[in-house]
């Protein structure tokens, strides 16, 4: 059994005249939902064995505001380049090569990836749970999607979503 975090970078600022889209921060209300999410994970036991993010500044500080709160984590993050720019395929590509025997993962990254991943693989599930994730997927959103065998068999079709936060549920 596996478990897959999704995890939508939380609001970011417009890009300011000569700031790069990649270089974008977290609004302050971004910020607040993130270490909200964060904490909600906490007390949900969601604490991933691995972490992966988007290099991008808005997905590092979203991070740097869920890891405040979530408490003590067995690894640092991996950042990668590839979270910023690949498509849905790519991301389960890099879930699946970077999970190996990891019994959990978080992946920070960007829509619309986090939520085509999400849809894709969450063949089942609470109905509520299901309905709330086809009506989108906001900034600062949380998917968990479980899989009964390792994370490097992921694939669409094969998940049970178990839970999804938004920072309006908390």
């Amino acid at each position: 059994m596996s478990r897959l975090y999704l995890l939508r970078h939380a609001k970011a600022g417009w890009a300011d005249p000569g700031v790069r889209d990649f270089d974008r921060p977290l609004t302050e209300g971004g910020r607040q939902d993130a270490a909200a999410i964060g904490m909600a994970m906490r007390i949900s036991g969601f604490v991933p064995d691995l972490v992966l993010c988007s290099t991008a500044r808005r997905a590092r500080e979203t991070w740097e505001c869920v890891a405040g709160t979530i408490g003590r984590l067995p690894a640092p993050p991996v950042l990668t380049d590839s979270l910023y720019s690949c498509d849905a395929a790519g991301y389960l590509s890099i879930v699946r090569k970077t999970a190996d025997d990891t019994p959990s993962l978080l992946v920070v990254g960007h829509n619309p990836m986090i939520e085509d991943v999400a849809i894709a693989c969450a063949a089942d599930g609470d109905r509520a749970e299901l309905a709330a994730l086809a009506s989108g997927f906001p900034t600062a959103a949380l998917a968990v999607i479980q899989f009964s065998g390792p994370l490097a068999g992921a694939a669409p079709g094969r998940g049970t979503l178990t839970t999804f936060l938004t920072p309006a549920m908390l």
